[in-house]
C-alpha cells in the first residue's frame, strides 16, 4: 500500500521537473509577444520615437550605451541592497524589541506608521540637503521604504508559534532566549522571506526615487536626464535595466529562501 501511494508522487515530481523548462519558455514567449505587439502598434500608429519609441529603437540605444547603463545600474543596485539590508536589520531588531518588551509596542508601531505614511518624495530632498548627493540619502530612503513590511512580518512570525511547542519548551525550563532561538526564530523565517520578496524589488524603486532628488550617478540620474531632454529611448532603456535588476534581486531572494527553508521547498 505504501509503495502504491509513493509511486504516483514520484511520477508527479518527475513530470513537474520535465515541465519546468516549458514553463520558463512560456514566460519568455509571453514577453516576446508583448514586445512584438508593442512594435506593431507603434509602427501602425506612426508614433514619433520621442513620444513612444518602438522596442527596436530602445534596444538599439540599450546596446549602444550598455556599458554606461550597466555602470549606472550597478550604483543603484548597491544603494538598494545596502538600504534593504539596513531596513531588514532595523525591522527585525524592532520586532525582537517588541517581542521581549511589549510595553514598547505602541510607541514603536506609532513611530513606524508615521514613517511609513510619510511620502518618500518628501523625505528624499531633506536627506539630500543634509547628507549631500552621495549614496547616504539613497540608502536611508530605501531602508525607510523597506523596514515596515519586514517589521510587521517578523513580528507576526515571532508570535505565530504553536502553543503546544511553547508549552513543551517551558516544561523543559527553557529560557525566553532559548524559546526564541529554537521556536520563534525558525517559525518567523517564512514570514521574513515573504516580506523580502515584496520589498526586494521595492528597494530598487526607492533608490531610483531618491536619485531623482539629486545624484551624481545611478539609474535615477539617467532617467532624470532622459526626461529633461525628452530622450525617450534612453528613458525606456533605463527602465529595462531597472526591470532586469528587480527580477534578479527577486530571484536571488527566492534562491536563498529555497535553501534556508529546505523543508518548505523539498528538492525533487
Amino acid at each position: 500500500m505504501v509503495r502504491e501511494k509513493i509511486a504516483p508522487m514520484r511520477i508527479w515530481a518527475q513530470l513537474c521537473t520535465i515541465c519546468r523548462p516549458a514553463q520558463n519558455w512560456s514566460g519568455a514567449g509571453l514577453v516576446a509577444a508583448v514586445l512584438a505587439l508593442w512594435e506593431i502598434a507603434a509602427r501602425l500608429a506612426d508614433i514619433p520615437s520621442y513620444l513612444f519609441p518602438t522596442p527596436m529603437v530602445v534596444f538599439r540605444y540599450l546596446f549602444a550605451h550598455l556599458g554606461d547603463l550597466l555602470l549606472a545600474g550597478g550604483v543603484t543596485l548597491l544603494e538598494a541592497v545596502a538600504g534593504l539590508l539596513l531596513g531588514t536589520a532595523a525591522g527585525v531588531t524592532l520586532a525582537i524589541l517588541i517581542l521581549f518588551w511589549q510595553q514598547a509596542e505602541q510607541g514603536v508601531m506609532s513611530l513606524a506608521i508615521l514613517i511609513k505614511s510619510t511620502p518618500v518624495i518628501a523625505i528624499a530632498p531633506i536627506l539630500t540637503i543634509w547628507l549631500g548627493f552621495g549614496p547616504g540619502p539613497k540608502v536611508i530612503v530605501t531602508a525607510l521604504l523597506t523596514f515596515f513590511p519586514v517589521l510587521i512580518n517578523a513580528l507576526t512570525g515571532f508570535r505565530t508559534v504553536e502553543d503546544a511547542l511553547l508549552d513543551w519548551l517551558r516544561s523543559l525550563n527553557a529560557t525566553p532566549r532559548e524559546i526564541f532561538l529554537h521556536a520563534r526564530w525558525p517559525g518567523a523565517r517564512p514570514f521574513l522571506f515573504a516580506a523580502l520578496r515584496t520589498v526586494g524589488p521595492l528597494a530598487l524603486i526607492g533608490a531610483v526615487v531618491a536619485e531623482w532628488m539629486g545624484a551624481s550617478s545611478g539609474l535615477g540620474r539617467v532617467m532624470w536626464l532622459a526626461y529633461t531632454s525628452l530622450n525617450m529611448p534612453a528613458l525606456f532603456a533605463a527602465v529595462f535595466i531597472l526591470t532586469a535588476l528587480s527580477t534578479a534581486v527577486y530571484q536571488t531572494i527566492v534562491w536563498l529562501e529555497k535553501r534556508a527553508l529546505f523543508w518548505v521547498y523539498p528538492s525533487n
